[in-house]
């Protein structure tokens, strides 16, 4: 049985309530200890975009449509309000609909639903991932605290993720973006938390293999899985051994992204190394360079909506799109 329907039946049949109590926090920790090795995150998660109206208001018929092309993919799961979800500009009440609306839609479809729960404040995170672990969600994506990033001490974030883990109803990932928070948890602070019961893994965007390989290593008896969170670098984690990614680009190209994972496993290296190879300048192209806004508009040309990004974010201009598009057709995604 998935994670979240675990811990929600634990809650419907009143075995768990949603409130913080001590009874609460020793159930919780047999049921962790149980699922820490039951929570397999080996494949590829397409961190999935929130599509708007021209209003700006949620695009649920266009969510449901994406959803309906991805699953013929063969995706591990989906990561919901990742940073292409543009979460940091949607209310909590939003991102909680976005999350019901996808686990209600992809019911039966054997996914795995991680869902990005990170808050500023230690509070706010524990109380959100309990929303999303109530509704059915299986694992949550915690991303650093970073606005008062002076005080993001190594110290000061293991008490945060031990605080979330003890008091979450779901196992939880680390979740590592240096490029968008400013912090790169440290090997220590990562290769310490993995210890806890309730943490099962990381999401690491930082894309250091020589990091990765250290925590890797050093957590290798600790049931702790590692996701690459880019596929410019999924290849290169993979050797290093990631047990998958989530990756942006799968959202445009997750046949391929996905493809790639599967030469590796099947140790056809140099189909892998090509296909890798061939991959960076599209990533790139959807990441980095022109961003959320970029990945909207690749989306549209593989048949999915994409639409604007939420303001203050503007669209590409023609000019940036035919600049982009270079970066597919180069590499032979696109005619």
């Amino acid at each position: 049985m998935p994670v979240g329907n675990l811990f929600r039946r634990a809650i419907r049949t009143g075995y768990l309530c949603a409130t913080s109590c001590r009874q609460n926090r020793i159930l919780l920790a047999s049921l962790s200890t149980q699922t820490k090795n039951k929570l397999d995150l080996a494949g590829i998660f397409p961190p999935i975009t929130t599509p708007f109206n021209a209003d700006e208001t949620i695009a649920f018929d266009k969510l449901e449509k994406n959803l309906s092309l991805w699953k013929n993919i063969p995706f591990k799961g989906y990561t919901l309000m990742g940073s292409n979800g543009e979460y940091v500009f949607l209310s909590l009440e939003e991102r909680l609909d976005i999350v019901q609306k996808v686990i209600s839609l992809t019911k039966g479809d054997d996914k795995i639903i991680m869902v990005g729960t990170g808050c500023e404040s230690t509070q706010a995170t524990i109380k959100f991932t309990n929303q999303i672990a109530s509704v059915g969600a299986d694992t949550a994506l915690v991303v650093t605290p970073c606005y008062y990033k002076g005080g993001m001490s190594n110290s000061a974030l293991i008490q945060h993720y031990r605080k979330v883990a003890d008091n979450s109803l779901i196992p939880i990932l680390l979740y590592s973006v240096p490029s968008n928070t400013s912090i790169d948890l440290a090997e220590d602070v990562i290769i310490q938390l993995a210890d806890h019961p309730n943490i099962i893994g990381l999401k690491d965007s930082g894309g250091n293999i020589a990091k990765l390989s250290n925590i890797i290593f050093a957590t290798k008896n600790k049931d702790f899985q590692v996701l690459a969170g880019s596929a410019s670098f999924l290849y290169p984690a993979l050797m290093a051994g990631c047990v998958g990614g989530v990756c942006a680009l799968a959202n445009v190209l997750g046949k391929d992204v996905c493809n790639l994972q599967s030469l590796f496993e099947k140790g056809l290296h140099s189909s892998a190394i090509d296909l890798q190879l061939r991959l960076v300048a599209p990533n790139q192209a959807v990441t980095a360079k022109y961003g959320i806004p970029g990945l909207k508009v690749a989306m549209e040309w593989f048949g999915f909506y994409g639409g604007h990004p939420r303001s203050p974010l503007q669209p590409l201009t023609e000019e940036q799109a035919l600049k982009m598009k270079e970066d597919f057709t180069t590499r032979n995604f696109m005619q």
